[in-house]
């Protein structure tokens, strides 16, 4: 009988590889991407320390999302992001998709963190 993969252990095989070539530095912090069915999360890293520099979620209070799963609650929470990044002098980051396809959810996040300021 063939046995099944799960989705999940093929995105983190798929997310490890990327790591190996991504890293965020001091300089160039790496914008890391996480998303649930019913969340999204997006944090900027400094891997040289292994220190969480800004993050924003669809579950913040200030943006009072009824829906964090969709592709409004994304753009959002990447301007969020954007907005707090610009506060800590931070504008240029590398992008770190999570092992996930570069559409929907994850696409309309990074398009709205371009939009309000990051370089990636």
């Amino acid at each position: 009988m063939i046995k099944k993969v799960a989705r999940n252990d093929v995105r983190q095989a798929r997310h490890k590889r990327v790591r190996e070539k991504i890293s965020g530095t001091t300089n160039v912090p790496r914008l890391s991407v996480f998303r649930s069915n019913g969340n999204i999360f997006a944090q900027i890293i400094d891997d040289e320390k292994g220190v969480t520099l800004v993050s924003a979620s669809s579950i913040d209070k200030e943006l009072k999302l009824e829906n964090g799963g969709n592709v409004e609650a994304a753009k959002k929470v990447g301007a969020l992001l954007a907005t707090r990044a610009k506060k800590d002098n931070i504008s240029k980051v590398v992008f770190d998709r999570g092992g996930y396809l570069y559409h929907g959810r994850v696409k309309a996040l990074a398009e709205a963190a371009r939009e309000n300021g990051l370089e990636f």
